[in-house]
């Protein structure tokens, strides 16, 4: 009989802020404030950021100077079909080599401004991303 005559369970409130809510400080100064108060270590996230984007145009650069220093020697090469030739090498295929490089140049520079972006900002700062797809 004693057993029926339990008594409730006791109810507990919480009235604080969950622990995942509050705001810890950094552990470490974002590298927005060092870029910010031009720090040495600011100026070389900089420049960091300017020497990829440099390699990535020299890059592009390079390809470019390689396609179009070619056309002379693809024109002298063919000299009796030189009408038809020079039509077709520009208008068929310099013009997509052209602009894959342009492509892939501008795909390049994004993704090296969202990488120091990343680096640069606070994780507590940065807006959630969309959901991951499920794989189920």
């Amino acid at each position: 009989m004693a057993e029926e005559q339990q008594s409730p369970p006791r109810r507990e409130i919480v009235t604080g802020v969950p622990r995942g809510a509050r705001r810890r400080p950094p552990a470490h100064t974002p590298a927005r404030s060092e870029i910010s108060e031009q720090t040495t270590l600011g100026a070389t996230y900089v420049r960091a950021l300017m020497r990829s984007q440099l390699r990535v145009a020299l890059g592009s650069l390079a390809g470019l100077v390689a396609l179009i220093g070619t056309l002379p020697l693809v024109f002298a090469l063919s000299r009796d079909a030189s009408g038809p030739l020079v039509w077709v090498a520009l208008g068929v295929l310099v013009y997509p080599v052209m602009w894959l490089i342009a492509r892939w140049y501008v795909t390049r520079a994004e993704r090296n401004e969202a990488d120091f972006t990343g680096l640069v900002m606070d994780p507590a700062d940065t807006p959630p991303g969309p959901p991951l797809p499920d794989l189920a």
